[in-house]
């Protein structure tokens, strides 16, 4: 017998299903175009820094090191396929009572860690690092030496730089074994994981803790809508699905526990799904925030199932039809063949509608209104320079942080937005997503990173009444700004509440008046309906739609 089949026979074919996993992976990523949020985690990786607006720098840090060995898709997403299939190696072995059949039948069930194994995300280095966690954490229950002190902090770093999710799964852990507050060690690697983790905790702290802003208080609903609740249910069955996700995760519930490991992973299991379902209260919750519990849910069903004797007919049966399905789906990510449906329409065509833009940019920088996708996606298949200048009225991105608007300052450039932004219209341009707008601007100015900074946190006030709001101008360019002398830009502000958006009003003060004080006074006039609003000042460029220049300040107005 060749030394090749011994290892694609050993250990039950083990090494054969996991090669093979990676193979089609790599396939998958090679030939399948990016997604928005690829692209977006690709210019990340062009901007290399210890934090970002949404989320920690590991995606960065991965997609810059497979992108630099090749500049495509594959590029993008080759190390994401290496630690997926990393992360199935570490499961497995984290199984006591080992029967390969079982986890084959219950990874070929799970259709999301097939399809989504392959996207450049955070969520799949949360996955990988997760499973590390989980096995570090097994040996330093066993035995507590210094090596496994060490690794254990590592490990909860690295999940931290991954998602900050992977806190959860920490502070269930401790939950499930609260006799790790008498262990020193444990505190070791605790202040292990603080130092490593400290630089992004200092970004966070010299950028006014956007991601916490954004998470915890932007992402916030109005008032609860019980379909946010029904779709997280929803999602949470079709992620560890798609047809038996309720039947794996019943038998994690339902998994007999033997030790202080199994007892974290279940705790893990019930504590963060539990979490995200009451988060449904808040606002919305992304099917996606749950799958750090890839690997406990996996070793606690396979146990469950050997322990209890329980049958694996169910999912012999349904084997054939999910895999049917996860092929259809790896086929439509490569190739469109339902024309004029729109399901995912941003993995398809891309090619064509950047080369669309820029034959009508000419050569122009282009900026993108209110959306961090299409600039994305134009750099990565252009290779032009792109930006997003995001309203006040839209959500903030990464490209509030950085300084791209210094390159385009002075310089012409194509506006391309949604018709009915209110912006002078050149042309329109008709591209297979759909028609957008432009607008050829000769001398491009935009102020996105002046913040201005309130001394009030709340406002109570009469409706109509005149309120004086002293701010603190803050120049996040780190370098004197250039000023547009034919259209010069001014302050203001605006209400928004609920879906309602507000008229933006201009005041008098112009910018360059305002960054040349320590403290600047605007007055803001209240709106004339009682009710509950927020306040947003911003800076008036030109023609261009007011931007992101403060934090949200919550107001109530009274009779």
């Amino acid at each position: 017998m060749s030394a090749l089949t011994r290892f694609l026979k050993k250990d039950r074919y083990k090494n054969l299903f996991l090669l093979t996993w990676l193979v089609l992976g790599l396939l998958q990523a090679c030939f399948s175009e990016l997604w928005d949020d690829e692209a977006y985690y690709w210019v990340y990786s062009r901007h290399m820094d210890w934090g970002y607006f949404d989320h920690p720098p590991m995606i960065a840090l991965l997609i810059k090191i497979g992108y630099s060995i090749f500049h495509n898709e594959l590029g993008v997403r080759l190390l994401i396929v290496l630690v997926n299939t990393l992360t199935l190696w570490i499961t497995a072995k984290l199984i006591a009572s080992k029967d390969n059949k079982l986890f084959y039948l219950l990874i070929g069930s799970m259709g999301a860690m097939q399809i989504g194994g392959i996207l450049a995300v955070p969520d799949v280095p949360l996955i990988f690092f997760a499973a590390v966690y989980f096995w570090v954490y097994r040996n330093f229950v066993n035995e507590q030496t210094w090596k496994n002190t060490l690794l254990l902090g590592l490990s909860m770093a690295l999940m931290f730089y991954s998602k900050y999710h992977g806190v959860l799964l920490v502070f269930f852990t401790l939950l499930s074994n609260v006799n790790l507050l008498k262990v020193f060690k444990f505190y070791v690697a605790c202040i292990i994981t603080t130092v490593l983790f400290f630089p992004h905790i200092y970004w966070q702290y010299t950028h006014g803790f956007p991601s916490l802003q954004y998470h915890l208080v932007d992402r916030n609903a109005s008032s609860y809508d019980i379909s946010y609740s029904l779709d997280y249910l929803g999602g949470q069955l079709l992620l560890f699905g798609p047809l038996l996700g309720w039947l794996i995760l019943y038998y994690a519930f339902r998994s007999p526990i033997t030790n202080s490991f199994e007892r974290a992973l279940k705790f893990c299991v019930i504590g963060v799904l539990s979490f995200f379902l009451l988060s449904t209260f808040k606002g919305r919750v992304e099917a996606n925030w749950t799958v750090m519990l890839f690997t406990p849910v996996v070793i606690l069903a396979h146990q469950a199932i050997v322990r209890k004797g329980w049958t694996q007919k169910w999912l012999i049966y349904t084997l054939p039809v999910t895999l049917l399905l996860v092929l259809v789906v790896r086929v439509y990510m490569v190739w469109n063949f339902l024309p004029g449906v729109e399901i995912r329409p941003e993995i398809h065509d891309n090619r064509e509608w950047t080369s669309q833009v820029a034959a009508r940019a000419q050569g122009r920088p282009v900026v993108f209104v209110n959306s961090y996708q299409r600039p994305s996606k134009y750099m990565f298949y252009t290779g032009q320079l792109s930006y997003s200048l995001n309203s006040r009225y839209a959500r903030r991105s990464q490209y509030n942080f950085w300084d791209t608007e210094t390159e385009l300052w002075g310089k012409p450039v194509m506006v391309v937005f949604d018709p009915g932004t209110g912006i002078p219209v050149t042309d329109s341009l008709k591209t297979v997503h759909g028609t957008w707008d432009y607008y050829l601007q000769s001398d491009y100015y935009s102020y996105s990173l002046i913040q201005l900074k309130p001394a009030l946190k709340t406002i109570r006030a009469k409706r109509g009444e005149h309120v004086n709001v002293i701010l603190q101008p803050i120049n996040d360019y780190h370098q004197p700004i250039r000023l547009d002398r034919t259209n010069e830009p001014v302050l203001g502000y605006g209400f928004t509440a609920k879906e309602a958006y507000f008229p933006p009003v201009k005041s008098t003060m112009t910018l360059e008046r305002a960054v040349l004080r320590r403290l600047i006074n605007l007055e803001v006039v209240m709106p004339e309906q009682p009710g509950k609003y927020q306040l947003k000042f911003s800076v008036f460029a030109g023609d261009l739609p007011p931007t992101h220049n403060s934090p949200v300040i919550p107001v109530i107005v009274e009779k």
